[in-house]
């Protein structure tokens, strides 16, 4: 990738050809599915958070090369914007007493971030939008300097051949328009990885797009950017319009956006990945030398690397990965859905009651997306995400009569989805203590009625019931949040509004 950067692009030929890889590497996706040549099951699962720096008065700290520099450990990584960072968690086994070790090891490496990241006077902020961000923070000459990032804002850029809209209609409206792809830089994240085999694949994936909108709505953090108080998620809608490469025409014809819900229930894995080149050009038509039919035809394992790249570059909130370990192929299922923090037993209580919740839902006897139709799961995640925990969600309803009826997403989470993550838990062979702390977390915000998104939108008005100015309100809160993000406790515990008098920048 660095030789075609600095060879100046694609020439006209590159695409054609990288179309053909493209789909030699599909015809190699195929027969390893029809070999039966992946990985035996090992319920191995993975942890990415995406993470902000600021500094002392809650602002945006352009450093995280310096930092990276400073924590100088391969499980920290760039990402796109440089007050972004993001930590990886090596897999671990998902059995007894795991998400205990896990909130162990976040803490420990987070810790250690933040201590290192205080030494050119920035913090670690783990949060799905950062409040404080404004539009001149989210511009190209604040992309982190790494060829990929310049690369594809190039390429998505040249691909729209316009500047990017962004319009989002929530509490407050904001409008205003990007020439550069950094405004998806706002959205940091978690991913949560899963693999699967192939047999089970099309059940876990069709299980994560059915509860996606319950994750929002117990987990939403995003409540404001640039300024504006906007969806309880914002994520989703920004994400989408700061990477979009249709102009309105082309949006008016029904083409599909590279970042979206998907559109229908899957049978297999190979559904995801052919509609990938079905769908989408390539932004980024690089080629490798490995011919991947030649090596299945010397029984080698191909990495498939114009595929990988490819399906890169489709930003679904649950993707579909192939891997090679160890000389052996695997699928995953990477949920993308949740935000950033706000601390790290929370990020974990979510990750329990995901894993939970889709290792039930694939299992069950009636699959939910037997009976909850594929348009009503894009419309509750779409609810979810403007309304978080106080939205309102469409869910088949038990009994012999069937249908789907709308219920609050609380009532939902409590009386249904919490016994089902239970019951996956349990399966999963994790320890009943670990189970009930971490689900029992769920339960409480639910009870509460008090996420992050909350959180931040109730203690910013209180901040400005108390005289502050919006800007100041903005940075106070954020303030805040740091503050208690440190301290640990989950988020459904924290007290609302700031502490008096208000700390100063």
């Amino acid at each position: 990738m660095g030789e075609k950067v600095v060879a100046g692009g694609f020439d006209l030929s590159d695409r054609q050809r990288y179309r053909d890889k493209l789909r030699r590497c599909l015809a190699g996706l195929e027969r390893l599915l029809a070999e039966k040549r992946f990985d035996r099951p090992k319920n191995l699962v993975g942890l990415e958070i995406e993470l902000n720096l600021t500094g002392a008065d809650g602002m945006p700290k352009m450093l995280n090369g310096q930092v990276l520099e400073r924590i100088a450990s391969r499980d920290f990584q760039t990402e796109l914007a440089m007050f972004n960072l993001e930590v990886n968690i090596a897999p671990h086994r998902l059995d007894g007493r795991v998400f205990d070790r896990l909130t162990e090891e976040l803490r420990t490496s987070l810790a250690y971030a933040d201590r290192k990241a205080a030494e050119v006077d920035a913090g670690i902020v783990m949060i799905g939008i950062l409040p404080t961000l404004d539009r001149d923070d989210l511009v190209s000459s604040n992309l982190s300097e790494v060829d990929r990032y310049t690369l594809l804002n190039d390429q998505i850029v040249a691909a729209r051949g316009e500047d990017f809209s962004l319009d989002i209609d929530g509490v407050e409206h904001l409008s205003c328009t990007s020439k550069s792809i950094a405004p998806e830089a706002a959205c940091t994240s978690v991913q949560l990885h899963l693999q699967v085999t192939p047999a089970r694949f099309a059940d876990v994936w069709n299980a994560a797009q059915a509860v996606a909108a319950a994750q929002i709505a117990v987990g939403a953090n995003s409540p404001f950017l640039f300024g504006r108080e906007l969806w309880r998620e914002s994520r989703p809608p920004l994400f989408q319009q700061s990477t979009d490469t249709r102009p309105p025409e082309l949006q008016a014809q029904g083409v599909r956006p590279r970042t979206w819900f998907g559109e229908r229930w899957v049978t297999s894995a190979f559904d995801l990945f052919e509609e990938n080149l079905r769908y989408y050009p390539a932004l980024l038509p690089i080629c490798d030398d490995e011919d991947p039919l030649e090596v299945l035809d010397k029984d080698g394992t191909p990495t498939l690397a114009e595929l990988v790249l490819h399906n890169g570059t489709v930003y679904r909130w649950n993707r579909p990965v192939y891997g090679v370990a160890d000389g052996v192929p695997h699928l995953r299922v990477e949920n993308r859905v949740l935000p950033a923090g706000p601390t790290v037993v929370d990020v974990v209580a979510n990750a329990a009651f995901y894993y939970g919740l889709v290792r039930a839902l694939a299992e069950d006897s009636r699959p939910v997306w037997t009976r909850l139709p594929f348009e009503a799961a894009a419309a509750n995640f779409d609810a979810a995400c403007r309304h978080g925990i106080e939205a309102r969600l469409t869910w088949p309803r038990r009994g012999r009569y069937g249908g789907t009826a709308e219920v609050d997403a609380v009532t939902l989470v409590r009386d249904e989805l919490l016994p089902l993550a239970e019951a996956g838990l349990d399966a999963w062979g994790i320890e009943p203590v670990d189970r009930d702390l971490y689900l029992g977390v769920i339960e409480e915000r639910c009870r509460r009625r008090q996420n992050g998104a909350s959180w931040q939108a109730a203690t910013f008005h209180r901040a400005l019931d108390g005289g502050l100015a919006r800007d100041a309100a903005l940075a106070a809160t954020t303030r805040r949040y740091r503050e208690l993000m440190l301290k640990g406790d989950p988020v459904h515990t924290w007290p609302v509004g700031l502490p008096d008098p208000v700390p100063a920048a």
